[in-house]
């Protein structure tokens, strides 16, 4: 028997893999379902790959896609293309203590790419290559379930063979339409994860190659295999999951190439069996192929590791509470529970979420807790499958069982919080890999009961169903991504305890200009986790608006009191003081948010309005100044330096800044009308002229832009022109102070020039 050879003289591997068709079970043979041409059934696959999330094409920016994208400055042209490699998935500076240490370079490439080819931030450009990039991915999943499912195998012509095309179809058509990968394939962000999948399944795909062809003395070919170490490096590059496919060329090696008894191998290294220099694995090139795969996974985390630095990222307790329990017990238990969460979500995944954190899932602290029974058949499963994988004596089963928990386990364990803190509870990203895993168990289970059943066709209408049911759940929740309201209202039913959920209603709502609504929601996130600095802020800031002050004064104290380097919440501290006319706590407010963020240009534009209320000029100038260094784009300083020197009589230093400001933002409407005005006061009409009429060429509907220019006109003797400036303002804003008396006044004058001219 094949499956026993690893203990005699091993032979000749072009004679096993010939040899194997004929040897091992086909999957196929008891299994009831549609057998198609290699090419339709890859078209099949990418057509439902497509259809699942297509209504997702031309969805909005939502959620993590701000901060990954439109936030991202390694997305413009003016970012030097090696900066990449030294930030993170953010943007930010892998050195920085604030970095998440993500470190995803080619998958920001690509991003950069979109933006750069759509000529800015369109979404639709974005989405139709996650979209595709999914298609692809469940394409080359045909091929890859082919191998694990029914085993590597080539013609004399050195062809791969398939030789489970039913199920190998079966688990990609699983694959492809499982809901849990929406937010992969919806989610822009959600590109690393694909592009991650699609080297790691290469890296799989060119290690098998490397057995194409057998040349005597070379039964592997070592280019293929250091290929895959490359395409592995790559897939690292995208998102950090890619390099766990190294691990799983190895099992793949050990079972499928050299088809070893991993219990058998594991007892004799135990008892320093000698017959292991018989098994022939260093002249089959096993230990030189492992090694070759060990050094260059080594060789790829020393380098990022030294990129990265050696600081671990900074994540809170909110982000993953569980990592920060002081039991060891308690974190176990929970770690756990997560793992059978996630296990549940691809068993039946009906109830998804954008954020699992915060709440959403309380933390188990007794043994009492009804959840342990999810921890028990969690292990009873896995225990029962770990067993069969290691303890059956069908060769063909143990393969199987073990490639499908090495797919199911080794993608996941970065994300598990064994080796270093995650910082999410449950992230339905992470599963899209080790999804590969329980496609393999799921169509293995069904091709050992449609073995057993009788009505092979009912178990097959089944499944069917199964699949129908996940293209309709795919399409519903890829809908759900559209909008970041829908998205998370979706979030309310699944996760009612998380505060974030919560939260972002309450933000969407207020973007939206629907203050009241916001403000219950945020309510309910700082009842939910009264810790929640940023829901303290963002309803601080809503109180504020509405002259609610006290309640605003209140809440951004506590949030800088939870977490005194909030310099946003300082600063917003720092206007409620100044509005409750509390100059000098705003003041120190003002210098505490810029101590804890130096580069805090609307913190100095804010200083500077104090400085402004309080007479003291020079330092306002100053502040401005210093908040137009450090955001130059600043209009709001621009203009308020221009209108200070304008009141104070300094109209040739106004000028001056008013020119530098327009040279650095040419298309402002405010910074036009500002210069506009202390041009007039010049004497300097024409060039005045110009500017008042670009300004509102751009903003056609501003009453006090028609009124300037109505008084230069009126200064300048220009008065049909005044008088037709004036009557345009006026319609625009009937009750617009000095316009008005400006206008009478106009009027009287061309009477008087009328009666003369009578």
């Amino acid at each position: 028997q094949i499956c026993n050879q690893h203990n005699a003289e091993a032979p000749n591997l072009e004679q096993v893999f010939h040899r194997m068709a004929q040897t091992e079970p086909n999957l196929d043979h008891d299994i009831s379902w549609f057998l198609l041409p290699s090419y339709w059934a890859k078209m099949l696959v990418a057509f439902l790959s497509f259809l699942c999330f297509a209504n997702s094409y031309d969805g909005d920016f939502v959620f993590d896609d701000s901060e990954a994208i439109i936030n991202n400055k390694d997305l413009m042209a003016e970012t030097p293309l090696g900066d990449l490699w030294y930030h993170d998935f953010w943007g930010s500076k892998l050195s920085s203590n604030t970095s998440h240490k993500s470190y995803r370079p080619l998958t920001v490439l690509t991003f950069r790419m979109n933006y750069l080819f759509a000529g800015g931030f369109y979404p639709v450009g974005f989405h139709v290559i996650n979209i595709l990039l999914h298609s692809a991915i469940s394409v080359l999943m045909v091929d890859v379930f082919s191998i694990l499912l029914g085993g590597l195998q080539f013609n004399t012509k050195g062809r791969r063979l398939n030789l489970a095309p039913k199920t190998s179809l079966l688990a990609a058509l699983l694959f492809a339409v499982h809901p849990v990968h929406t937010e992969c394939v919806a989610g822009i962000v959600g590109r690393a994860d694909l592009l991650c999948a699609l080297f790691f399944l290469l890296s799989f795909l060119g290690y098998c190659k490397a057995f194409r062809e057998s040349k005597e003395g070379h039964p592997f070919s070592i280019f293929w295999v250091l290929a895959s170490v490359i395409l592995g490096a790559i897939a690292m590059l995208c998102k950090e999951q890619g390099i766990t496919v190294l691990g799983l060329n190895a099992v793949f090696d050990v079972l499928v190439i050299n088809k070893l008894n991993v219990l058998e191998l594991i007892q004799k290294l135990l008892h320093k069996d000698k017959s292991l220099e018989s098994a022939g694995l260093v002249r089959k090139g096993l230990l030189f192929r492992i090694t070759l795969l060990l050094s260059g996974g080594a060789s790829i985390l020393y380098i990022r590791w030294r990129i990265m630095g050696t600081g671990p990222p900074a994540f809170t307790e909110v982000d993953n509470p569980a990592s920060f329990a002081d039991s060891l017990f308690v974190r176990a238990i929970n770690y756990n529970y997560y793992y059978s969460l996630n296990a549940w979500l691809l068993l039946c995944p009906w109830w998804l979420c954008f954020d699992w954190s915060m709440g959403c899932i309380p933390l188990i602290k007794s043994v009492s807790d009804w959840r342990i029974i999810a921890l028990a058949a969690l292990w009873f499963c896995l225990i029962g499958l770990i067993c069969q994988a290691l303890c059956s004596q069908d060769s063909h089963k143990r393969r199987i069982l073990t490639l499908g928990l090495g797919f199911l386990i080794i993608p996941f364990l970065p994300a598990s919080n064994l080796f270093f803190r995650v910082g999410f509870v449950i992230a339905e990203r992470v599963i899209y890999l080790p999804s590969i895993g329980y496609c393999i168990l799921f169509t293995y289970g069904f091709s050992l009961l449609s073995k057993q059943a009788k009505k092979k066709k009912t178990l097959a209408v089944v499944v069917l169903g199964i699949l129908l049911v996940n293209v309709l759940r795919c399409a519903l929740r890829s809908s759900q991504w559209r909008s970041e309201e829908q998205l998370f209202r979706s979030a309310l039913s699944v996760c009612p305890l998380n505060a974030k959920v919560h939260y972002n209603v309450g933000k969407n709502l207020a973007d939206k200009g629907n203050q009241s609504a916001a403000i219950k929601y945020y309510r309910e996130a700082v009842r939910l986790n009264p810790k929640y600095v940023h829901a303290m802020n963002n309803l601080g800031n809503i109180l504020k608006e509405r002259n609610e002050l006290q309640e605003a004064e209140e809440l951004l104290s506590l949030a800088v009191q939870i977490q005194p380097d909030f310099a946003a919440a300082w600063m917003n501290l720092g206007i409620v003081q100044n509005s409750l006319r509390r100059f000098e706590e705003a003041e120190q407010s003002y210098w505490t948010a810029i101590r804890h963020r130096k580069k805090y240009p609307d913190c100095y534009y804010n200083l500077g309005r104090l400085y402004a209320d309080l007479n003291r000029h020079v330092d306002a100038l100053n502040a401005w100044r210093n908040a137009t260094v450090l955001k130059p784009e600043h209009s709001l300083a621009w203009n308020n330096m221009i209108i200070l020197l304008d009141n104070t009589g300094n109209l040739a230093q106004a000028e001056a800044v008013g020119r530098e400001a327009l040279e650095l933002i040419p298309n402002d409407h405010s910074l036009m009308f500002s210069l506009a005005n202390v041009l007039g006061k010049s004497q300097k009409y024409k060039e005045s002229e110009a500017l008042f009429l670009k300004a509102i060429k751009a903003n056609p509907n501003a009453a006090s832009y028609h009124g300037n220019l109505a008084v230069l006109y009126h200064r300048w003797g220009n008065l049909d022109l005044a008088k037709k400036h004036y009557e345009v303002s006026l319609k625009l804003d009937p009750v617009a102070p000095g316009t008005k008396e400006n206008y009478n006044l106009l009027r009287r004058k061309l009477e008087q020039l009328q009666k003369k001219g009578g």
